[in-house]
């Protein structure tokens, strides 16, 4: 006995008492058999709109439907039970005498999978419900490892989430940041680490590319960041073991030919010496306010992975009454330049006019619509950092 759920809908009781007798004899016993698409909707407590109580559970495999019906004809039953998020992956087949090929070509565009003509074919008809219940089924087992891949990709997406620094707030030191990914992994990534009572080391790195490969490039990183950080401290010997790092990525050799690198600015600040010391390796350049000046964190060296071995500047900044930096990715450079034509003159003159504004106050201040926040072509991140009084 085959287990299968199958409902029959057809105007003509006789064309009704074949089809079930048909099915029965190959083994099929599931069967409801209905004589007008009226009944059909009442049967899956559907209503003309295709709406159907969240709680309700009917059993259906497959539909065998009558196109020509009198009232409701099949394609727009079709048409409604396929508008029910419910039943949208339903097969069903059109059993009909209509020899048109227009009108059956419209009918397989109402959503219907299959077709049979009247008078009925044992061994075709037969052959055809096999075939969309296998499809059926495949469907399902597609959608059982999508559900589950959605599940295994969300806790990647939480785990790299706990990955990132949360805000610090001292007596000399402020950071905040705002991250708006474009995808649900994504390869940028922030994090600041107390050196010692007075030093503070903050870096923001942007992996190539999005998706999986870049979030787990992006995880090897963060395993070695801290020890790097705290062990190492100076910016430039920091960049070379995290360009020595990445190098020692092993690849698979179908990913061999495939440079993965990634940008990132690095700097310690001493909030003592009131220095801030940097490296910027291929990254937008930062931008600080110090003293009332705009400098700019430019100095450095290229992006990392490429070569085994980098040249590196360190940039040092020195300031009296205070510094405010503000580090970003480009994906909110990119956005900006598409909004406002240059990205760096937008950001300055939203930090000088925002001098008390956190990253989240900032990100309000530069004016991104709600399509650019919540769906960003890229992902977007911004860092922001407050020393001195």
């Amino acid at each position: 006995m085959k287990t299968m759920n199958i409902i029959i809908v057809d105007d003509n009781a006789t064309n009704l008492l074949i089809v079930e007798k048909i099915l029965r004899r190959a083994g099929y016993e599931k069967i409801v058999s209905l004589s007008s698409a009226k009944e059909l909707y009442q049967y899956l407590q559907l209503d003309n709109s295709g709406a159907v109580p969240s709680s309700v559970e009917v059993p259906v495999d497959l539909i065998l439907m009558d196109l020509m019906m009198p009232e409701i004809d099949g394609m727009e039953a079709c048409r409604t039970v396929l508008k029910c998020e419910r039943f949208q992956d339903l097969p069903i087949i059109f059993v009909t005498a209509m020899g048109d090929s227009y009108k059956m070509a419209e009918a397989m565009d109402a959503g219907a999978l299959d077709y049979v003509m009247k008078p009925i074919n044992k061994v075709e008809l037969l052959a055809r419900i096999r075939s969309v219940l296998r499809l059926k089924k495949e469907k399902e087992l597609r959608k059982e490892r999508d559900q589950r891949i959605q599940y295994e990709l969300d806790l990647a997406k939480q785990v790299q989430r706990s990955m990132l620094s949360g805000p610090l707030q001292e007596d000399q030191v402020t950071i905040s940041a705002v991250y708006r990914p474009s995808f649900e992994l994504a390869g940028d990534l922030y994090a600041w680490y107390r050196i010692s009572p007075t030093r503070y080391g903050v870096i923001l790195l942007d992996v190539m590319g999005h998706g999986i490969s870049s979030s787990l490039v992006c995880m090897y990183i963060y395993s070695v960041l801290k020890d790097t950080i705290t062990g190492m401290c100076d910016p430039e010997a920091v960049m070379r073991e995290l360009n020595r790092r990445m190098n020692q990525l092993q690849l698979p050799e179908s990913l061999s030919l495939i440079n993965y690198y990634f940008t990132a600015i690095y700097f310690v600040l001493d909030t003592q010496a009131q220095t801030i010391e940097y490296v910027n390796a291929g990254h937008p350049a930062g931008i600080a306010i110090v003293d009332g000046e705009v400098e700019l964190l430019a100095s450095g060296s290229c992006a990392l992975g490429f070569f085994e071995e980098i040249d590196s500047k360190k940039g040092v900044i020195k300031y009296h009454d205070g510094a405010r930096i503000l580090l970003y990715t480009d994906g909110l450079s990119e956005w900006l330049e598409d909004e406002y034509g240059d990205s760096k003159e937008r950001l300055v003159s939203c930090l000088q006019a925002s001098p008390d504004a956190d990253a989240e106050g900032l990100l309000e201040k530069l004016q991104l619509s709600a399509d650019q926040l919540n769906a960003p072509k890229d992902d977007i991140c911004l860092v922001m950092i407050a020393a001195g009084d």
